[in-house]
């Protein structure tokens, strides 16, 4: 299968599906000497997980993390204090799926025959025939989107190191939208939204703030644990803290179920959203994806723009148009509208606008870099469908049996925060390569 690759310096590789013993990313291209841990990578795939809250499938997949590769297991000399630092070799990160049991694949099974509207499964079925992964829709399930969380968290993690944020929010679900919001005051938010989220995680409390699983352990230990935990999901999600919405709001300045920098909007979002699931139907909504720092000039011309590499986050399942600043409004605007005119103040260039969100002609502009993403509501409902047997075309109907999400905008906020980060990376390296190899050459 080829399309489970992406980058050219920081190279991403993902593999697995939503039934099969689990999903993997291979990281390539990050530096050696970096401290990195399963916490950290978990923090950020706890915000994408299913079965969070009461927007998102009821599965209760943990996605707990095993690094096994691209990490020293030991200081390389006595004393060299570089234990769990990255050696620069191939990093790979193993996602166990462990709410996988018989009664949800006979779901599947008993459905299987009958592609899902929207989704996949037809198409899947006539590419890869009867061996076709159909069991949660393999790897064109929402759950591979793990694996970009997972390897967007270690670029994150550099970047942060070069002074480039990349943060992300929702910012519309079920035509309730978010006010225009400051950038400073957004990036807040999303911390602060972050912060709650590992508070009340019982999973990130009960296996690495209680120290179940610790980078002291090797892999054949944290799969011991991992194969305990597969026993006791319900038990650990029982210890979750336990806090009104009101509390969460008056302690964290946050709203306690979606990203949205306006709590009020947020509720409201939750509202239409739980009134169109009542009926058995899906919402869909946008998400945003704001990056700051990145320096003036990162990016390539004509077929590799920076804005064209970000378009390709319609590979995000349940994506369907991806906008760059103004994005499609611009078909409304002159050209004395849309340009993002410049003055000089202080030394520095100072915009008036930010129409081309922070990228023209491929080149980031220095300017904050805004990219939207359109998701499609979710194609599993509990309505009646048409649809066809995939092996003797005859018509049928379906409805939905098997779990599912009321809006996956929720969940997809953090899978483009991190492919995002991806990118930018990837576009950062080659950048810092062609600035060092110019004034090395110029005369």
């Amino acid at each position: 299968m080829i399309g489970c690759h992406i980058g050219r310096i920081f190279q991403v590789t993902v593999a697995g599906g939503s039934y099969q013993e689990g999903l993997t990313a291979v990281v390539q291209g990050h530096p050696p000497g970096m401290l990195l841990s399963e916490q950290e990578i978990y923090a950020d795939l706890l915000l994408r997980k299913p079965g969070a809250d009461e927007l998102s499938s009821p599965r209760k997949e943990p996605d707990l993390p095993i690094i096994y590769s691209g990490l020293n297991s030991a200081d390389t000399i006595e004393g060299a204090g570089n234990k769990n630092h990255t050696n620069g070799t191939p990093l790979t990160i193993l996602i166990p799926n462990l709410d996988r049991h018989f009664i949800h694949i006979k779901q599947y099974q008993d459905t299987n025959r009958t592609p899902r509207p929207g989704h996949a499964s037809y198409a899947s079925f006539i590419k890869y025939g009867p061996a076709d992964d159909a069991i949660g829709a393999g790897i064109f399930s929402g759950r591979y989107t793990s694996t970009i969380v997972a390897a967007g968290a270690i670029a994150k993690k550099i970047l942060r190191k070069c002074g480039i944020n990349v943060f992300s929010y929702v910012r519309e679900i079920a035509s309730v939208r978010c006010p225009d919001i400051d950038h400073e005051k957004a990036f807040e938010y999303t911390e602060k939204y972050k912060l709650m989220r590992c508070d009340f995680d019982p999973f990130y409390q009960e296996i690495y703030v209680k120290g179940r699983i610790n980078m002291d352990m090797r892999f054949l230990e944290k799969t011991r644990v991992l194969a305990e935990i597969e026993k006791e999901i319900d038990p650990i999600r029982d210890k979750a803290p336990k806090m009104s919405a009101e509390q969460i709001r008056d302690k964290y300045g946050v709203h306690h179920i979606v990203n949205c920098p306006d709590i009020d909007a947020a509720e409201e979002m939750t509202k239409a959203c739980n009134k169109i699931s009542a009926t058995g139907d899906s919402a869909g909504g946008m998400v945003e994806v704001v990056v700051t720092g990145v320096p003036t000039g990162l990016g390539e011309p004509v077929f590799c723009k920076l804005d064209a590499e970000l378009g390709k986050m319609l590979g995000i399942g349940a994506v369907k148009a991806v906008e760059v600043g103004a994005g499609l409004a611009v078909k409304d605007m002159t050209g004395s509208q849309n340009n993002d005119q410049m003055h000089a103040e202080d030394g520095k260039v100072v915009f008036d606008s930010n129409n081309a969100g922070g990228i023209t002609g491929g080149l980031a502009t220095g300017q904050p870099i805004i990219v939207r993403l359109a998701v499609k509501p979710t194609p599993t409902i509990d309505k009646k469908q048409t649809t066809i047997d995939k092996y003797t075309l005859e018509n049928k109907q379906l409805a939905a049996i098997t779990r599912r999400d009321a809006t996956i905008t929720a969940r997809i906020w953090p899978v483009a925060e991190n492919y995002t980060a991806i990118v930018i990376l990837d576009y950062l390296l080659a950048h810092f390569g062609y600035q060092l190899l110019k004034d090395k050459v110029r005369s």
